[in-house]
């Protein structure tokens, strides 16, 4: 089989309800199996492949110069891979960039993703649209023969990624300590040298940009895996909790990292924040639900409005469930919304220092509409240390109190720091 040109395909995508599309293909050789997404971003094709929340899925880019500035290895999300594959209108063009310090089908290759070009990406990215993203079978083959029935057959068996869990196969799997600031302009990435804070962040598939954000607002960062429970997360002393990004279904992560943020909403003292996955987590765990989206959201260009401020900001998002508003618990509020379709993009926990996100504010399409939610993280810190000492002050003076008051009943000192306590309770649900 020939294009119009003459040209022999040495790739193939089939879709599950029997549509095939012939190109070119380019980096690793093989088949594989997925959910087929597009993503409308112009630029950061490296950062998007190397997304761990991409796990599961080929991606469509709708931009059509992918590869004009190679590959450099300081934009990586992650020191791997998740994506299983691309989809482009063109061949990735030949590297000009002085950042550039490999070709993307080369470094496609060294990844063992496949990818396939001259194919019409807008008819593509219509038939996600109008059918909800399809499974597929993408295969490219030198030799250009394929089984065409078979790749079919392969799509139509591929279970998808509801009920899925695929945060175990993302997360790192061991504790670590991140210190690397965000990068700079002719300095690149540098070293934390200042720390004012605790932050343990439940790797779920982070994204190492997140990272570099906590590490920004002067905390120390210890990742744990997705797999950690509250006692592990505790017993670090955390001043905050961070919730990452990741893939797969929500819902199919409830056997362990449900429960574990609903025994960490018992500190009400504890502030909490969670990303994409995370905040789909963090919306289970309060009682909420979610849900399966058609076709997903996925681009650096979505617009996302504040419901406190009105303001709205350019987002990068980037996934496939959505928080079901509908379903919020009374002291639950909605706190932002896509204003493409109205989705929930944002819960908090009426009165607490809890509040999640869908979008990703550690990107930068706005340039930097979002970062002000970490910022508010680092504020509920130190609102939360402000408490600790107050605490740490009173129960001082009352120990004191009941040794130098040895004859009198040690019961006024107690009654003293049970009303503190409870006073401050109060003041952190209002």
């Amino acid at each position: 089989m020939k294009d119009p040109n003459g040209i022999k395909p040495t790739a193939c995508l089939a879709l599950s309800d029997g549509t095939v599309f012939f190109g070119e293909g380019f980096g690793s050789t093989g088949r594989t199996i997925a959910e087929l997404c597009f993503n409308t971003s112009m630029t950061g094709y490296q950062e998007i492949l190397t997304d761990p929340s991409y796990a599961g899925q080929i991606i469509t880019f709708t931009f059509p110069h992918i590869g004009n500035v190679g590959v450099n290895f300081e934009d990586n999300e992650a020191k791997l891979s998740f994506a299983s594959g691309m989809v482009v209108k063109w061949r990735p063009t030949r590297a000009s960039n002085w950042r550039s310090q490999e070709n993307l089908i080369e470094w496609l290759k060294k990844n063992k993703l496949i990818g396939i070009g001259g194919v019409d990406t807008r008819r593509i990215t219509r038939i996600i649209r109008q059918q909800g993203a399809p499974h597929v079978a993408l295969e490219h083959s030198p030799s250009g023969n394929f089984d065409i029935d078979g790749l079919v057959e392969e799509a139509k068996n591929f279970e998808g990624l509801s009920g899925l869990d695929l945060a175990k196969n993302v997360t790192a799997g061991k504790t670590y300590y991140w210190t690397q600031n965000r990068w700079q302009w002719s300095d690149g990435y540098s070293e934390i040298n200042s720390k004012a804070a605790r932050v343990v962040a439940i790797d779920y598939g982070v994204k190492e940009n997140i990272l570099r954000c906590l590490t920004a607002i002067k905390c120390e960062v210890i990742v744990l895996p997705a797999t950690a429970n509250a006692d592990e997360v505790l017993s670090y002393d955390p001043d905050g909790v961070f919730l990452s990004n990741g893939p797969g279904d929500p819902e199919a992560t409830g056997n362990y990292s449900i429960s574990m943020i609903e025994k960490l909403l018992q500190v009400p003292e504890l502030p909490i924040f969670g990303i994409c996955l995370g905040h789909q987590m963090l919306a289970l765990a309060l009682g909420a639900k979610t849900v399966k989206m058609n076709h997903g959201h996925h681009g650096a260009n979505h617009p996302v409005k504040d419901l406190s401020t009105g303001k709205v900001e350019i987002t990068s998002m980037n996934h496939g469930f959505a928080v079901d508003s509908q379903s919020l618990p009374d002291d639950v509020e909605e706190t932002h919304i896509s204003l493409f379709d109205g989705s929930n993009c944002g819960i908090k926990l009426i009165g607490r220092p809890v509040y999640s996100v869908q979008h990703h504010p550690e990107a930068s399409p706005g340039p930097m509409d979002s970062f002000y939610l970490f910022e508010r993280f680092a504020e509920d810190i130190d609102k939360k240390e402000s408490h600790s000492i107050v605490i740490i002050n009173f129960l001082g003076s009352a120990a004191a109190l009941e040794y130098t008051n040895k004859s009198a009943n040690s019961t006024s000192a107690k009654r003293m720091v049970f009303l503190l306590l409870q006073c401050i309770y109060r003041k952190l649900l209002t």
